[in-house]
């Protein structure tokens, strides 16, 4: 019965859900719609705070983009491969591909969310060459269902933020004058049950839901089997030319490009700055800490300057579609902030909440307003302010009613294909194809993390 449910949804994705650009822009102009219908925002000014939100938040933008960037050339690293190969290689049948794609994007978000969405593309690229059959998009959306927990990791938008005093996007501090660490609000029963609770349920629904003609199979694995007719598309060409050796060195150029001693002194002027903020109690993991933790592993493991450019430059067609969409959803955030919508919609939820039931319905409002603001860090800063106060005035728990900003995000992406343009871009997969066994992941996740932020 779920595996027909699957195909269904599968195909209402395929023939009603527009491409993520246009998706985009839809929203946009609903935001525009709802600003000047239910706030009587005049046309001029809202115009301008459309325009004002495309490039309010570049950099934003440019961290994730960087973050995806060298997760993908992490990914790419020899010793990273040879694991992902290794775990390319374990499934024998369909559906234990799709299950062993989500427990390893799972683990991976757990780390940091662009690495998650990075092996979630290249699983779903690498073992349809190694098990001939299978559906990518099953096994894309499978990874990306695995992306569902990456708020509740060390890479979490909203943890981090709140964990870092001083940063204008703590409004815990700001609002509630102390700050909360990252035990606060990742290492908790309300956030570690659910996250653990995914990884039993979700293999169980991935298992039951393998596309039916196909499901049961078991193919041989051979080691010709990538040399002997799977075609390659433009993605898989371009990594491979990637990971290739680089020729001989004939000039002084080249002989830099591929020395060792480059990497070695890069990464100990790396390391020696680490060590002196561990040593002064200064380490703090915010988003440029965890970009750099990316960039230094990817030096040292790809062991050449050359190297580990390539790699870089192969995971640039999965940025391109998330820089094409992501203005636009700056512009939402211009609309949906600076017309009230947010505080309006937020307070809707807030009139009706408790001390006990706040945080419920901070991720509920969370869920709707990610539809519009696919960001963790921008939804945080639109809608963290208003849920905070609340807290504060409900003495409702700080740490839940933060978290219940991000599991609302995370579970939401389900829905939001926003991130899935990163997996699509890297595994050669159509976004419609796999929206379908999300739509069920999200009947899972959704009550999952609710039923946790109520009763936990």
């Amino acid at each position: 019965m779920l595996s027909r449910l699957a195909a269904r949804a599968t195909s209402l994705t395929e023939h009603y859900m527009p491409a993520p650009y246009l998706f985009a822009l839809l929203l946009t102009f609903l935001t525009a719609a709802l600003g000047v219908g239910v706030m009587r925002t005049p046309v001029d000014d809202l115009v301008g705070y459309w325009y004002g939100g495309l490039w309010e938040i570049l950099t934003f933008t440019a961290q994730m983009v960087l973050v995806l960037l060298c997760g993908h050339a992490l990914a790419e690293a020899p010793a990273v491969k040879r694991i992902l190969n290794w775990i390319s290689g374990l499934p024998r049948t369909h559906r234990e591909a799709g299950v062993g794609v989500f427990l390893a994007c799972w683990a991976a978000a757990l780390f940091n969310w662009g690495f998650c969405l990075v092996v979630a593309g290249v699983l779903s690229r690498e073992i349809p060459k190694r098990l001939p059959g299978v559906s990518k998009a099953y096994l894309a959306a499978a990874g990306y269902a695995g992306f569902v927990v990456w708020g509740s990791g060390i890479s979490s938008s909203v943890a981090l933020a709140t964990a870092t005093p001083g940063s204008p996007m703590n409004a815990v501090e700001l609002f509630a004058q102390q700050t909360l660490t990252l035990p606060d609000l990742l290492l908790t029963p309300f956030n570690l049950i659910p996250v653990f609770a995914m990884a039993v349920l979700m293999p169980v629904l991935f298992w039951r839901i393998c596309p039916s003609s196909v499901g049961g199979a078991t193919v041989p694995i051979t080691s010709t089997t990538f040399d002997s007719g799977v075609a390659l598309d433009a993605v898989s060409l371009e990594v491979v030319e990637a990971a290739k050796a680089p020729a001989a060195p004939r000039t002084f150029a080249d002989r830099i490009e591929q020395s060792w001693l480059i990497t070695a002194v890069l990464a100990a002027m790396s390391l020696a700055y680490l060590a002196r903020l561990i040593g002064q109690g200064r380490f703090n993991l915010d988003f440029n800490m965890m970009i750099f933790i990316l960039l230094l592993l990817g030096w040292i493991l790809h062991g050449t300057p050359v190297r580990y450019m390539q790699a870089f430059h192969a995971g640039s067609h999965a940025a391109g579609p998330i820089l094409l969409a992501y203005p636009l959803y700056g512009g939402i955030l211009g609309l949906i902030r600076d017309t009230g919508l947010a505080d309006w919609f937020a307070q809707m939820f807030v009139a009706f909440s408790t001390d006990q039931t706040l945080p419920f319905w901070s991720y509920v409002s969370a869920n709707i307003i990610n539809m519009f603001i696919p960001s963790g860090g921008g939804q945080w800063a639109v809608q963290g302010p208003v849920m905070i106060k609340a807290a504060v005035g409900l003495n409702a728990s700080l740490p839940k009613t933060a978290m219940g900003v991000a599991f609302g995000d995370q579970v939401s992406n389900l829905l939001q294909p926003f991130w899935a343009l990163a997996i699509a871009g890297i595994g050669g997969v159509h976004l419609r194809e796999m929206m379908g066994y999300c739509l069920l992941a999200m009947l899972i996740a959704f009550p999952l993390f609710g039923l946790a932020l109520l009763l936990l």
